[in-house]
């Protein structure tokens, strides 16, 4: 299937390189902190330096039938998951969400290289397993900093498939949800039951899962103590 690419963004992909990857990949059971430079030449001898964090999220086991009510996705996304809902609405995928906090922006004037250079040293100086460095377009440096963490994810799957899998995750009860989203749904309520500031989340999740009625009594006890 041919799709059609933005010229911009093909530009952005051809020219993103990853010159230090992180050490670690993403963790199965827990939210991950990267943090990274990208480098994006604006002359010969000047550079941009930007720098922060992406925090991943812990992977979560999702089906098309769950994604079909998660909100965020473009109206052709929207289209293709229910296409997938309708054909295996209980295929468990992991689903990555990720924030990403900028922090500064720099310009400096040196060679790319010796810039490079100097930012690795820094890392491991710092010994931070979770560090890296991205060498993109300065237009496009966030398209540079999404290739980068597209990347990371793929990288990670693999693991956290097997860490899954080890676990029993992926199994699916005779209502077509995951073990894993179970144990999720079980650890809002804990929060909710310390925070009732939470309860939205534990709505929402309820509602995606097309479990509120299932859990509806135990989620009104929370209120009555």
């Amino acid at each position: 299937m041919d799709i059609d690419i933005d010229p911009r963004i093909k530009y952005a992909i051809e020219h993103t390189k990853v010159i230090r990857s992180p050490r670690q990949n993403l963790a199965t059971f827990g939210n991950t902190i990267i943090s990274y430079y990208v480098v994006t030449g604006l002359t010969e001898n000047v550079n941009v330096v930007r720098d922060g964090n992406v925090i991943a999220e812990r992977p979560r086991i999702v089906t098309p039938s769950y994604l079909t009510r998660l909100e965020g996705f473009s109206k052709q996304a929207s289209k293709y998951l229910q296409a997938m809902a309708e054909n295996t609405p209980h295929e468990p995928g992991i689903f990555y969400r990720y924030k990403n906090e900028a922090k500064e922006m720099n310009i400096v004037s040196e060679p790319t290289a010796t810039l490079i250079n100097k930012l690795n040293e820094r890392i491991e100086e710092e010994n931070n397993p979770l560090s890296a460095i991205i060498k993109g377009i300065e237009e496009l440096w966030d398209v540079s900093l999404m290739i980068f963490i597209y990347e990371l994810t793929r990288g990670s799957v693999y693991t956290n498939i097997t860490d899954f899998q080890r676990r029993g995750f992926l199994d699916i009860d005779s209502t077509g949800v995951p073990k894993d989203a179970r144990n999720f749904i079980e650890e809002l309520f804990e929060l909710v039951n310390k925070d009732v500031s939470r309860a939205p989340e534990l709505v929402n999740e309820l509602h995606r899962w097309g479990l509120f009625e299932e859990y509806q009594d135990r989620f009104f006890a929370l209120f009555r103590k």
